[in-house]
């Protein structure tokens, strides 16, 4: 059965370069941070499987905070380039076909890395250079590009047939979308094996089984960890400062461009084993489920992400957060205060200068003003960016998933009606 991959490449850019890294990735722009599908470096459009991806510079505006705030921890990182792209199938198969399409443009791109050798193995140093995210979230796992860009021609061939009809009953019209929908070729939609669902199964039972085995050590611990969380809670120091105009014009320029928008965020951790071990288990967590429990649109209340991951770098002192949302940035933000705050606090309360949280789950991103400051004090710029399907959303992707299945239903009365409404 298909499924989404998630890649994440980086490597460190050559000392002086990173001007002239973005002047040449804005050339594989049609307008502000959005990719031009037909670029000569990555045409992204020319590759079927990708859902979205994007080259950003992990140029980390946070750093300065370290002296500030963590003096334990190396004062500078490496800046680094990172392609992130989500697509169906295998990681290695999305690779072989960069390679194979675009090998000169991403040998120019790549060119501005300190380790970058012109007569390398390009395959093989995309490899050596891929990072296993610690976590990725996928809207609707399984739904492939493919099954995507038909279902929203058979929706846009129906509601044309539809406005042609408007004096048509529902009874009469359904019959008239039936035939209309025939002109749509509509490919099969995979069915998961006997195999597969076995090691859906499998992996599903690997949280119950860790929790199971290590509980032994857990439970006895479990009172001093609590106490330890809370008195680092109660002695963190929070760092949100306050915006900086120059800095919110650029990140603005570069959004609502379509009805989706990119963010990337990259920041530390706070210092210690303790918050590094704490979100490596929270992350793999999440991780686990996004596999199996928040894998039908919504993660959690929140149903306008496409794809979204946490990536560690440098030895787990620094996190990337990158997404692809709908609507704005003010209103993704919100969405998640309002909604899912304590999956906020979760995911990101070890982020060094992150708002005081209470039990790991309370306040932290209640505290409004403080975590949306912490948040732009975070967020960096992504030079480019790509959306397979521009001008659709996560509800639009849904509805066109329903309308198809509404074709071999047995529909009457109400549910007629609503399935004609959707259309």
């Amino acid at each position: 059965m298909a499924g989404q991959s998630h890649i994440f490449i980086a490597a460190p850019v050559r000392t002086g370069a990173a001007d002239a890294l973005a002047d040449l990735l804005e050339t594989m722009n049609a307008g502000p941070g959005t990719a031009d599908p037909a670029n000569a470096l990555l045409p992204f459009g020319s590759i079927p499987t990708i859902h979205v991806a994007r080259f950003v510079i992990l140029d980390d505006p946070s750093l300065p905070d370290r002296q500030q705030i963590a003096p334990q921890l190396p004062a500078t990182e490496p800046l680094r380039l990172a392609f992130i792209a989500d697509c169906d199938g295998t990681a290695d198969q999305l690779l072989s076909t960069l390679v194979q399409l675009a090998s000169p443009g991403l040998r120019r791109i790549f060119s501005y890395c300190s380790d970058f050798d012109a007569q390398a193995d390009l395959l093989a140093w995309l490899h050596a250079h891929r990072i296993v995210s610690a976590a990725s979230y996928t809207n609707w796992p399984g739904r492939t590009m493919t099954q995507v860009r038909e279902e929203a021609r058979l929706h846009a061939a129906l509601r044309q047939t539809r406005l042609a009809h408007p004096d048509a009953s529902p009874e009469q019209l359904r019959g008239i979308l039936l035939t209309a929908a025939q002109s749509v070729a509509l490919s099969p939609l995979p069915v998961p094996t006997f195999a597969e669902k076995v090691a859906q199964t499998g992996d599903f039972l690997l949280l119950p089984l860790y929790a199971l085995l290590l509980s032994p050590f857990l439970i006895p611990a479990l009172p001093f960890l609590i106490l330890l969380l809370r008195w680092r809670e109660t002695h963190d120091p929070v760092l949100a400062p306050v915006p900086s105009i120059a800095r919110n014009k650029l990140l603005s320029s570069i959004e609502d461009q379509d009805v989706t928008n990119q963010y990337s965020a990259i920041g530390s951790l706070k210092p210690g084993l303790f918050r590094r071990w704490l979100t490596v288990t929270i992350l793999w967590i999440i991780n686990w489920a996004g596999r199996h429990l928040y894998k039908t649109g919504r993660l959690g209340r929140v149903n306008t992400i496409h794809f979204a991951s946490w990536t560690f770098l440098d030895d787990k002192r620094r996190l990337f957060f990158g997404s692809n949302y709908d609507g704005s940035r003010e209103a993704y933000n919100d969405d998640f205060i309002n909604k899912v705050a304590f999956g906020l606090n979760v995911s990101f309360s070890n982020g060094l200068g992150y708002p005081q949280t209470n039990w790991l789950i309370f306040d932290g991103a209640r505290h409004e003003q403080d975590f949306k400051r912490y948040l732009f004090h975070h967020q960096i710029p992504t030079q480019v960016w790509y959306k397979a399907m521009p001008g659709l959303t996560t509800y639009d992707f849904a509805r066109n998933t329903r309308i198809r299945q509404g074709l071999k239903a047995n529909l009457t009365g109400s549910a007629l009606k609503a399935w004609i409404a959707e259309i």
